[in-house]
């Protein structure tokens, strides 16, 4: 095997990385994770993640471990309810709900993302993920690789993996090729306690989620396991918005003042999410990478997930994509077919970036419908084909 007697490092402790490193670890590989989170049980923030049957779920399977994640999984979270910008709703899942199960390529079953990652934790050999190791920098050393961390340690790695998201520290020693702004800026706020704290929202959601759409923005809510739920605004902005507005994002009524101005035809039912947000909003700028990107291939380091092919969100592709880049990376670097590592890496990133260019030409093409004037049409003829 190409990787006998070689230091594996991946940089990166979500859902990608790990799935990769249960992979490597199936085959004998040594492999180890570097995390920057203190420890596992740092609490998770953002929305769920819907698996799709070709990707995220085909790795699990690949993995063994589909029957762990059908005991994480929140059946029902997947229902989806559409409304307008007066919250009125103009088609609801929760009516007739499709039975699906998991041999259906159309069943897209929800998991928070704190289960998901402790599954695949609990997946790993013991002491599999180094936490508390937020990536420096790293330098050649022989023909590998020498990493620092932000506190202080230091490790060696015959091959690195980057999979260490939107902001990746590695992509700059793979390739110069920056990410592109897409027009569109996410605000991202957490309600602990749904129930309690935004009891008419948490009513409306029933456990799985909202997407509203009018004059151009929209909104999107999703219930979490925990009693919480996740939102994200859209809405079209130059890329410097945020920090252009004078709008301190730690002070709900800023925001609130804010959202009352850019939805301002939007229903004050909505300013139930705004009043209560129990953390911090986080402003997200959306970028995607250039379609054609291309790089000279490595036979000692390679990215996958987001730092490989970041995109906007409104293709649920994001962390499927992740998981398949995992699966297909595992395969090609345990195959006999290759002569060497850069050879299997190669055929790896030449593969992924054909894959994620289609990817992201569908979230590019839902970023601009979902957030034009018939953006609302638009879901509900999507909808009524499937």
């Amino acid at each position: 095997m190409l990787l006998d007697n070689k230091s594996i490092a991946i940089v990166g402790g979500g859902p990608g990385g790990l799935t990769l490193a249960r992979l490597l670890q199936q085959k004998g590989a040594q492999v180890k994770v570097y995390e920057r989170d203190v420890n596992r049980d740092v609490r998770v923030q953002g929305a769920t993640l819907d698996l799709h049957h070709e990707s995220g779920l085909a790795a699990l399977r690949k993995a063994g471990l589909l029957d762990a994640f059908k005991a994480a999984y929140r059946p029902g979270a997947d229902l989806i309810r559409i409304l307008d910008n007066t919250a009125t709703i103009v088609f609801d899942e929760h009516l007739q709900p499709a039975e699906k199960t998991f041999d259906s390529e159309w069943f897209r079953p929800e998991i928070d993302r704190g289960p998901l990652r402790n599954l695949l934790v609990d997946s790993l050999q013991p002491d599999t993920v180094i936490w508390d190791s937020q990536f420096v920098s790293m330098s050649t050393l022989g023909s590998g690789w020498q990493l620092t961390f932000q506190n202080g340690t230091s490790a060696t790695a015959d091959l690195v993996i980057g999979a260490d998201g939107a902001n990746s520290k590695i992509r700059p020693l793979l390739t110069p090729i920056k990410p592109v702004y897409s027009g569109v800026t996410a605000v991202e706020g957490t309600i602990y306690e749904s129930a309690i704290n935004a009891p008419n929202i948490h009513e409306l959601l029933k456990g799985g989620k909202l997407f509203a759409f009018g004059n151009g923005n929209s909104l999107i809510v999703s219930a979490k396991g925990d009693g919480s739920l996740a939102f994200y605004t859209g809405s079209k902005t130059d890329e410097f918005w945020a920090r252009n507005s004078g709008i301190d994002f730690n002070d709900t009524t800023q925001v609130l003042a804010w959202f009352k101005q850019a939805f301002s035809a939007w229903a004050s039912f909505w300013w139930e999410l705004f009043e209560n947000a129990t953390t911090k909003f986080i402003v997200r700028p959306l970028y995607y990478m250039p379609l054609d990107q291309t790089w000279p291939a490595l036979s000692n380091l390679t990215l996958l997930g987001d730092a490989a092919h970041l995109m906007p969100p409104y293709a649920g592709e994001g962390v499927n994509m992740a998981m398949q880049d995992a699966l297909e990376l595992s395969e090609f670097l345990t195959s006999n077919q290759f002569p060497d590592l850069q050879s299997a890496i190669a055929h790896y990133e030449n593969q992924m970036r054909t894959r994620a260019s289609e990817a992201a030409r569908e979230s590019l093409h839902n970023t601009d419908i979902l957030h034009a004037e018939n953006a609302l049409s638009y879901m509900m003829e999507m909808f009524s084909q499937q």
